[in-house]
């Protein structure tokens, strides 16, 4: 899908009861004032409302990061599990429960860093997962470290000079390593994010949905975005339609980065591959 104003347009501005999805104990939340987590939280509120799922059936999981605690604030089937090892979780609850939606929220140093084994091998497997990625570009809760998605020359708590380290594309990996459905959207692209997770939602297989979002406290004023508000200029300024982006060449492509459906190509589940596995070796196969 080319994210532009026709697709915005096409989303459907249904008046949600959106009190119905939170569980109001918990908030006001805990984010910093300008995160974007909670941008990204309604979007995949919104997806999931129109998505047609069973709400009593939909199991949201999470890691730990400050995107993990959408758990807390969701009112779904919800797992908060260790640090890493959300899709690991995902995998177990997803197998042996194989008709039950099943949604990961993630951040980049918890999917990609210790998490970043299971995050290759989900993609192999292409099984039914939905991992939502928030990529704030560092570590926001534990200090402002550098992740596995911070820019070359960006500075953080461990990188007072600028990281040395080149960055995850974490749409191309997951391409490489297996993944049917490949999105990116950020948090300036509100309401075309809605479509790009609802995409995966809809997907037979493993999806990710890599979302550019602000962290103004510990990336943001260390990197030029002294405001919630430049960070999201800053997204709306690099963010180029994928349609567009492939059509440029790789001196105008340098700096940006393509938004959209990057990666759309099915191929066997594996629960139900592994279901026809059983079914032959037990002698039940047709």
């Amino acid at each position: 899908m080319t994210v532009n104003a026709t697709n915005i347009a096409e989303v459907e501005m249904a008046s949600y009861d959106f009190s119905k999805y939170i569980r109001g104990r918990y908030i006001p939340h805990i984010w910093c004032p300008g995160c974007g987590n909670g941008i990204v939280l309604k979007s995949l509120i919104r997806a999931i409302a129109s998505s047609g799922l069973d709400l009593e059936k939909v199991c949201l999981v999470s890691g730990i990061g400050c995107s993990s605690r959408t758990t807390g604030y969701m009112d779904f089937n919800t797992l908060h599990t260790t640090h890493g090892r959300a899709l690991a979780f995902a995998t177990g609850l997803k197998f042996a429960r194989p008709e039950l939606p099943v949604l990961v929220v993630s951040g980049d140093g918890d999917a990609l860093a210790i998490g970043g084994n299971h995050f290759i091998h989900s993609c192999r497997r292409n099984i039914d997962l939905t991992l939502v990625l928030f990529n704030n570009h560092i570590y926001g809760m534990t200090g402002g470290q550098f992740s596995p998605t911070t820019p070359r020359k960006s500075f953080a708590s461990t990188s007072p000079f600028g990281n040395i380290e080149p960055a995850f594309d974490i749409c191309q990996l997951a391409i490489g390593a297996g993944a049917t459905y490949v999105a990116r959207g950020t948090t300036y692209h509100a309401l075309a994010l809605d479509k790009l997770i609802l995409g995966g939602i809809h997907n037979k297989g493993f999806s990710i949905i890599e979302v550019v979002t602000q962290c103004p406290v510990y990336y943001g004023r260390k990197n030029n975005q002294k405001s919630p508000a430049a960070a999201l200029m800053w997204q709306r300024d690099h963010a180029v339609a994928v349609d567009r982006f492939r059509k440029m060449t790789p001196e105008e492509q340098e700096g940006k980065f393509a938004i959209g459906v990057l990666h759309n190509q099915p191929r066997p589940e594996y629960n139900e591959e592994y279901q026809k596995l059983v079914d032959r070796v037990s002698g039940r196969a047709s």
